[in-house]
């Protein structure tokens, strides 16, 4: 059994298919791990949902997932350019929905304990603490009350972490780590306009999440979300998923076993 790594999809379900078939994925013995953002921008995020749904791939929610199901309950009006109506218009989009909302933010490799997060973990926090964090959202994400979490999750405050944070400051903190985090401050603050790759922003003020202090930890990351990475991070054991498939860039996966790359071009959508 071959374990596959990919990145952001956001609705490119051909160009997903295609990378599949590339890389000789088997679906009855091979498994899938999905670095969060599985729709939005891209033309067939209800195809996308299905497919993963019906794989049992193993996903992690990412911000686009988020708002998703933010808007699937009226919080937003459906955006024209994140193509997610047919989603919310498909006779078992309360399945799917259902099944997303009890995705988690985090997941470790039970074999190669790997952890696969969408946007980065908080240079500060342990391993340990960043699955203790990500597992108190999850619980609220998971329970009765998920529509308060999901209406209170959006904003930019707090950008500093403490441990003595609590309420919907503390879940939007963490959620804003797993899902939006790109850039810190030198003083370790989020800091969420700057998109732009490492070498066009000034690194005396800002440095991207993995280049704060070093990890203290050995266990490898694969993350997604930031697409003018385009996959470099200079650092081992650090994989970055998101190559741009939904800007016409392209779709990444890995084979963990070899760590074979897998890319396929693909059409600009976004």
């Amino acid at each position: 059994m071959a374990t596959y790594i990919v990145g952001d999809i956001q609705g490119c379900y051909d160009e997903l298919i295609q990378l599949l078939s590339l890389a000789n994925f088997d679906q009855k013995n091979d498994e899938l791990w999905v670095a969060g953002d599985l729709v939005a921008r891209g033309p067939k995020s209800l195809e996308t949902l299905r497919y993963l749904k019906e794989l049992q791939a193993k996903v992690i929610l990412g911000n686009h997932d988020l708002h998703l199901l933010a808007t699937s309950i009226g919080i937003h009006k459906p955006k024209v350019k994140d193509q997610i109506s047919p989603i919310l218009e498909a006779e078992d989009s309360q399945i799917l929905l259902t099944w997303l909302r009890q995705q988690p933010l985090l997941l470790e490799h039970p074999e190669h304990k790997f952890i696969m997060v969408h946007a980065g973990i908080l240079p500060s926090w342990s391993i340990q603490q960043a699955k203790k964090l990500a597992q108190e959202v999850e619980q609220e994400l998971h329970g009765d009350n998920y529509k308060a979490l999901l209406k209170n999750m959006y904003g930019n405050h707090p950008t500093q972490w403490q441990e003595t944070l609590s309420g919907i400051e503390r879940t939007r903190y963490i959620i804003n780590v797993f899902t939006r985090m790109r850039y810190c401050t030198l003083k370790g603050e989020l800091e969420f306009e700057n998109k732009l790759a490492p070498e066009q922003t000034d690194s005396n003020k800002l440095k991207p999440w993995f280049e704060i202090t070093p990890r203290d930890h050995q266990q490898p990351i694969l993350f997604g979300h930031w697409a003018a990475l385009l996959g470099k991070t200079n650092q081992p054991d650090l994989y970055a998923l998101d190559t741009g498939c939904v800007w016409g860039n392209s779709l990444t996966m890995i084979r963990w076993q070899d760590k074979k790359l897998f890319s396929l071009s693909c059409p600009a959508y976004g």
